[in-house]
């Protein structure tokens, strides 16, 4: 099947303003706690590794608002981003962040390892292109059950190489399995560009091999990703089988908090930043369209403000987990 450019430059022009708002505010959420979960990690609050989501808003948020009750996602581990989209709770994910047992899986997973059965949410996965074949399980466990629902399955153009992601890929198409494989395409892995690690970069051609309905699509654009992954469902959702969706978007960030990102230049990266943010481009069309005002968006930012406020303070106060819960989930009694 060939592949297929979708959502042109502004997209989506059908949805009302009150969702396009809702779009807005769920990004600058992602936007707001990412910036302070970095800030408590520059204050040894956060341990381990921490992976921001930041400038990758509009995937998460296009997609989730495709979603129906009852749909899986799984993803890596840039995951915080994902379980907002979700509807998790964000003092459950930063208490979690932190280690402490307010957290969704109580101060044991930190950064890479929290899940939300409740909200359909089945982990960040730290092995790189390990959570693909889970999200092809979740799919298989859809199909089985005759349940309607669907799996999203993201993964990172620094997995896009793995050998068990073309597995999956080969089982999904062979039995049409209700998923989406979602390339989040930030243009750099651990460090290394695409152009650097892919002999071919064009993720989404490679679920021509499979007979796959393939999509590339304008990430920097909330509404673009909203068309697209309206597309995408429908597919899945007709018994057509998997979609493979290459996403084209950017971080700001290194790969993890520790990574200075030295492999770009400042250029290319204040470009993004001025001419491509998903938040600004959205905020100019909801300017445009006169949804809402600059008092509309400075009242919204302090609500989405106090709302991650109170997440860091619930994070920081919520007690250290029991050492009783070493012993708690390691065995599934009989």
């Amino acid at each position: 099947m060939a592949t297929k450019k979708a959502a042109g430059k502004n997209g989506a022009s059908g949805l009302k303003p009150e969702q396009l708002v809702q779009f807005y505010r769920d990004m600058l959420l992602i936007r707001r706690f990412e910036e302070r979960a970095g800030q408590l990690y520059g204050m040894g609050l956060i341990g381990g590794f921490c992976h921001l989501y930041i400038g990758q808003e509009a995937v998460v948020v296009g997609l989730q608002a495709c979603a129906k009750p009852g749909d899986s996602v799984v993803t890596s581990y840039r995951d915080h981003g994902h379980m907002l989209a979700c509807g998790m709770d964000p003092n459950g994910v930063m208490a979690e962040l932190t280690g402490r047992a307010g957290g969704y899986s109580r101060g044991k997973g930190g950064s890479m390892h929290m899940f939300s059965r409740e909200k359909g949410f089945y982990g960040g996965h730290g092995i790189v292109g390990a959570q693909v074949p889970i999200g092809a399980g979740l799919a298989f466990a859809h199909k089985y059950k005759n349940d309607g629902g669907l799996s999203f399955a993201y993964f990172g153009d620094g997995a896009a190489n793995q050998g068990q992601v073309y597995e999956s890929f080969n089982m999904a198409a062979l039995w049409k399995l209700p998923v989406i494989f979602v390339c989040e395409n930030n243009k750099y892995g651990m460090g290394t560009s695409v152009a650097r690690a892919s002999s071919s970069p064009d993720f989404a051609r490679r679920g021509d091999a499979y007979g796959m309905k393939s999509m590339s699509v304008d990430g920097m654009s909330v509404m673009s990703v909203f068309e697209a992954g309206q597309e995408a469902t429908a597919h899945v959702r007709a018994g057509h089988g998997p979609v493979l969706m290459e996403v084209h978007t950017y971080r700001y960030r290194g790969h993890s908090m520790s990574d200075p990102a030295k492999y770009r230049s400042k250029e290319e990266l204040q470009k993004m930043r001025e001419h491509h943010d998903p938040i600004d481009r959205l905020r100019a069309h909801l300017v445009d369209i006169k949804a809402m005002d600059d008092e509309g968006f400075r009242t919204l930012d302090k609500q989405i403000k106090d709302i991650v406020a109170a997440s860091a303070e619930f994070a920081q106060t919520s007690p250290e987990p029991d050492p009783a819960e070493l012993w708690t989930d390691i065995l599934v009694a009989a």
